[in-house]
Order: structure tokens, then C-alpha cells, then sequence
């Protein structure tokens, strides 16, 4: 099922010309991300206190409601799976692009499957990872295909980054803080912590990446970023992604599960919670694209 809020894909993809080959560091702030990285990696298995979670300190609808939510996020941690390889590819592919972000976003896709990894065996310690959305509607929206959009030569690279990992992964970092904060299980807690510091570093490439390119922008190429960005946030984003509640009656179940699961100390957060943070986030992002000429409405 295609998903909600889609394109279809051009079927133009990057011809290759690797010559001249620059493999010097070009934008010294990702090459630093890319060093921190390779300095903070960790283990799924030993980092994780997986033995301090006891599953019977906690009733059923309680762990109902955990095995939901944290299915849930294994759903979105899952879409980093075949997209960063996908932008990995474009990015090579693209004569004259920087080494620095080939060489970040090959660390960021390893931290993407530990991610998933702990997302999904946490979910199997509440009693079962829950393989995919109850409602077809809800579920359409996790389909948006973006290994296709990074590899799609007719849309701009530096538009897919404003868009799917400046703003996406943006948004994502702001709510795993929102969650963290509010985590009282120490290994629901200690997953938490360990995605939120991988994220700042996914979201900071980015906007680090951006603020790079900006001054090489042309109108046309504003213009693009502007509606790439503004068709992320209303057409995904605002159609209930990240933030459940936005979804309606598709998400009705997960929304209620949330609720309880927060009141556990498990790890998610409810609507009145969430609210704020994306609004102040969209707020935020709006301004910092202006500073760089891009023109965005981004209001929920």
C-alpha cells in the first residue's frame, strides 16, 4: 500500500562520476560528528541493562499498552533502515559532493539498527512486538518510500536533507527528550538515553550541512527546499507520524496506549505533552530556515 502523503518516483536516478575523487574533509563541523561518532559507539546487548526489567512488577494493560508503544517506535526506527543506505548512494553518486557526509551517514545508519534492535526487544519484553499498525489507514502512513525520494535524481539532495533529516529527525529528537524525561524504568530509561544522544548527532548533520550549502542556494533551489519541507510537515508530520494524536481515530489505540505507558514511566507521552514540543519545534525550524533565505509555513 502506498503510503499517505507519497510521491510517485520519476524513475531518474544519478548517473555516476567518481572523477576527480575528493576524499579530503570538505565541511569540517560533520567531519567532527562523524569522529564523535565513531568514539561513542555501544552495544545493544551489554550497554543495555536488559536484567533489571522485570515485566511482573507491572499489570497486563500496563504491559499491553508498553508492548504497543514501543512496537510503535520500532516502526519508525525501522524506515532508517533502507533510507540512509539509499541517501549514502546519492550523496556518492552526486559529482562534487563532500567525503564528510558519505563517511557520517554510514556510522548513522549502524546506530539506526541499534536503535531498532532495542526498540524491538524491548517491545518483546512487554510481551510481543507487534508487527504492524491495526488500522490499513495508519499503517499507509509509515510507507512513504524514501529510499526512493533520496535516490530520485529530479528532486534536490539538499532539499531531501532540510526536509527528512533536519525536520524528521528533528522532530524525532525533541520527542525521545520529551519521553526520556519522564522515563522512570531504568532500561526503558537507558534505551532512551542511548537514541537520544545518537539523534542529536543525526539532526545536528543536518542543519550543519544546510548552513553549509545555503550560500550556493539559487531562488529555484529555495523555492524547492521551501515545498519539500512544507510537504513533510503537513502531509506527514501533521497526519500523525511522530505525533500519534494527530492521526485521529487511525491511531485511536496507540494514543490511549501512550497515555498509559507514560503513566508507567515507560516511555512515551501524551497529546497534552506532545503538543507544545511540536509546535515550539515547527516554530523554531521556520526561523532557522529563514536565516538562510528558505521560506517555510510550517504552523500545525
Amino acid at each position: 500500500m502506498p503510503g499517505v502523503g507519497a510521491r510517485d518516483f520519476s524513475g531518474e536516478i544519478p548517473v555516476e562520476r567518481r572523477f576527480p575523487l575528493h576524499l579530503e574533509p570538505a565541511i569540517g563541523t560533520i567531519h567532527d560528528l562523524y569522529d564523535q561518532a565513531k568514539q561513542s559507539r555501544w552495544d545493544p546487548e551489554r550497554d543495555i541493562p536488559w536484567d533489571q526489567f522485570v515485566r511482573a512488577d507491572y499489570p497486563p494493560e500496563t504491559m499491553a499498552a508498553a508492548r504497543l508503544s514501543w512496537s510503535r517506535k520500532a516502526w519508525l526506527e525501522y524506515g532508517g533502515l533502507p533510507e540512509t543506505p539509499a541517501l549514502i548512494i546519492r550523496f556518492c553518486l552526486e559529482q562534487q559532493r563532500e567525503s564528510d557526509p558519505k563517511y557520517f551517514l554510514a556510522v548513522r545508519n549502524t546506530e539506526e539498527a541499534w536503535h531498532l534492535e532495542c526498540c524491538h526487544r524491548f517491545a518483546e519484553e512487554c510481551g510481543g512486538f507487534i508487527e504492524q499498525p491495526a488500522s490499513p489507514g495508519y499503517r499507509a502512513l509509515f510507507n512513504q518510500g524514501l529510499h526512493r525520494e533520496a535516490l530520485d535524481a529530479s528532486r534536490s539532495l539538499d532539499a531531501y536533507v532540510a526536509a527528512h533529516v533536519a525536520i524528521q529527525d528533528g522532530l524525532d529528537l525533541e520527542l525521545c527528550r520529551l519521553h526520556c524525561d519522564s522515563t522512570r524504568d531504568p532500561v526503558a530509561r537507558e534505551i532512551l538515553e542511548r537514541l537520544y544522544s545518537d539523534k542529536l548527532r543525526h539532526t545536528a548533520f543536518g542543519w550543519l550541512y544546510l548552513n553549509a550549502r545555503a550560500s550556493g542556494w539559487g531562488e529555484a533551489e529555495r523555492r524547492e527546499i521551501a515545498a519539500e519541507v512544507e510537504h513533510v510537515v503537513h502531509n506527514v508530520e501533521l497526519a500523525g507520524l511522530r505525533c500519534a494524536w494527530l492521526a485521529g481515530d487511525a491511531a485511536a489505540d496507540i494514543v490511549r496506549a501512550d497515555r498509559i505507558t507514560r503513566e508507567a514511566g515507560l516511555g512515551a507521552a501524551t497529546r497534552d505533552e506532545e503538543e507544545p514540543v511540536l509546535e515550539r519545534f515547527l516554530g523554531a525550524s521556520a526561523a532557522q530556515f529563514g536565516r538562510m533565505g528558505v521560506e517555510v509555513k510550517l504552523s500545525p
